[in-house]
């Protein structure tokens, strides 16, 4: 790829982001209340992962080469199903219909109702084992297929993602690659003040990963290139899994949220969706 196209490939994929933020705030809206900030802190992750890095083909979800995506903090499943929605999972007025009665798109993502969620997740730490799981699976099977596994940082502070992370160094499982929403803030306020994980990265470093420490975890080159830098370490044989923390904004696009406590799950009445979606395609027109 040329320089100039490379510039072309992340403005779509700041746009890309931009669409499922805007999305994710239209769903929540059109059921009054949801998780909308850690929804809109992965917004640009899986911008890059389904617009750019996995192997997917949205008209057979269950293909059996496609690269597995396993949403562990599955209460952020309003970001997963715009990004579905916007690649042709599924229709987009699904979005419409988010934790109704009858609804297809439950508040926690569901593998059993919504095409292309591979993993049910909503037990926090749970989705991790399940990922290192499946990745254990494709490598005894001798695939190529890739595990791509998000985490968040409340969600860390359950045991059982660190007996995930023991078991994926122990059986050098390379096919995963782990995402940390670092944002610093969980349910009841800010993860330093509740249950610190201090320096993430090189806890996971110490437990036997790969890690990548992103101090921007909202900027698109950022986290191509340590999805780039990922990619180089296994090439030469590297078979740890891989820990790509990601230092995000809880909340990012809707300046009323962005950072605070209250982002974690929020109402939102139709001013605050407009000012949202406002907000959200000024940043877009900005990239």
């Amino acid at each position: 790829m040329n320089e100039s196209t490379d510039a072309d490939k992340v403005r779509e994929l700041k746009q890309f982001a931009g669409r499922i933020r805007q999305e994710t705030i239209k769903e929540i809206s059109a059921f009054g209340t949801g998780h909308v900030g850690g929804s809109l802190s992965i917004a640009d992750l899986l911008a890059v992962l389904y617009g750019q890095e996995m192997n997917i083909k949205p008209g057979d979800p269950q293909w059996a080469d496609r690269d597995w995506f396993v949403l562990s903090k599955g209460h952020c499943a309003p970001a997963l199903y715009a990004t579905l929605a916007l690649r042709g999972y599924f229709p987009m007025d699904w979005l419409n219909t988010l934790n109704r009665n009858g609804t297809n798109l439950p508040s926690h993502a569901d593998r059993l109702k919504v095409p292309g969620v591979d993993v049910t997740a909503g037990s926090l730490g749970q989705g991790a084992s399940v990922a290192a799981g499946v990745a254990l699976g494709l490598k005894m099977d001798g695939r190529d297929n890739k595990v791509y596994l998000v985490i968040g940082d409340g969600e860390s502070q359950e045991g059982q993602i660190w007996e995930m992370a023991l078991f994926a160094a122990q059986h050098r499982l390379g096919n995963l690659i782990a995402f940390m929403d670092y944002n610093g803030l969980q349910l009841d306020g800010y993860c330093k003040d509740i249950c610190s994980l201090g320096d993430a990265a090189a806890k996971f470093e110490a437990f036997g990963w790969q890690v990548v420490d992103v101090p921007d975890g909202n900027d698109v080159p950022s986290i191509l290139q340590a999805l780039e830098t990922v990619r180089s370490k296994t090439q030469k044989a590297d078979d740890r899994p891989s820990m790509i923390v990601l230092h995000t904004v809880k909340g990012l696009g809707w300046s009323e949220i962005a950072g605070t406590p209250k982002s974690h799950s929020t109402s939102i009445n139709e001013q605050q969706r407009d000012q949202a979606l406002a907000e959200i395609q000024t940043m877009m027109n900005a990239a």
